[in-house]
């Protein structure tokens, strides 16, 4: 077996024993073991209730971070016209049309979020083997299918965090930097742990929240106290 490295050892001294803290008390430990050469990303994992190969228990939305991400975000959009002057002035990254569906067919995905007016599914269709597995498919459930533009480059250059369960009834996503204050970081997590509750789905039964998790890119995780965590 490989020998643990000093930073790996202590963090997961600091983190043993510990369960079901509250959300600041979460926060303090994974920020004061997120000491890696890098400003880690701080990352909110949940398991859900659900069983997402039924439609009725498909759980996927959008919520904005009042503090954002601390991640630099590129956009691209599929418009035309007036459409993409707006985009490309509030300041999306990639705009086109049929020449931006020949690049992402070429396999050159340089950009975070995919955004389409309504008009270019047909075009951004034929793309949903590409983007879907790179949960980069625009919808309009999250509001990346959408006549206006330029909000939703805004929203997404802003801190916008797009979610979606995965198979094992998991969500997970990044919501802020080791760097950031607690309270910012804490104020970030319960939005995004109330935004997945309020997108419980019609067919959930029992138990829909069942288990909050955080951690940082490179430090272990500890269990957060499901009602804390949504700040009630």
């Amino acid at each position: 077996m490989a020998k643990l490295g000093k930073r790996t050892t202590a963090a997961r001294e600091a983190f043993a024993g510990k369960e079901n803290l509250a959300l600041n008390d979460a926060v303090a430990l994974v920020k004061a073991n997120a000491t890696a050469k890098f400003d880690e990303t701080i990352e909110v994992a949940l398991n859900l209730g659900v069983d997402p190969r039924y439609a009725d228990q498909m759980v996927r939305g959008s919520v904005n971070l009042p503090n954002g991400t601390g991640k630099t975000v590129r956009v691209a959009v599929f418009a035309r016209g007036e459409k993409a002057e707006q985009a490309k002035a509030a300041g999306a990254d990639i705009v086109g049309a049929e020449d931006l569906m020949e690049i992402v067919q070429s396999g050159k995905i340089d950009f975070d979020r995919c955004i389409a007016t309504p008009d270019m599914m047909p075009i951004v269709g034929r793309l949903g083997k590409i983007l879907g597995p790179r949960n980069l498919m625009p919808n309009p459930k999250i509001g990346t299918v959408t006549v206006d533009v330029a909000e939703a480059v805004e929203a997404a250059k802003g801190g916008q965090v797009t979610f979606k369960v995965e198979k094992a009834g998991v969500i997970h996503a990044g919501v802020g930097k080791a760097s950031f204050g607690a309270d910012k970081l804490a104020e970030n997590i319960a939005a995004f742990v109330d935004a997945v509750a309020k997108a419980r789905p019609t067919g959930a039964k029992g138990t829909y929240l069942k288990k909050v998790s955080l951690s940082s890119t490179m430090g272990p995780g500890v269990s957060v106290d499901v009602a804390s965590a949504s700040g009630k």
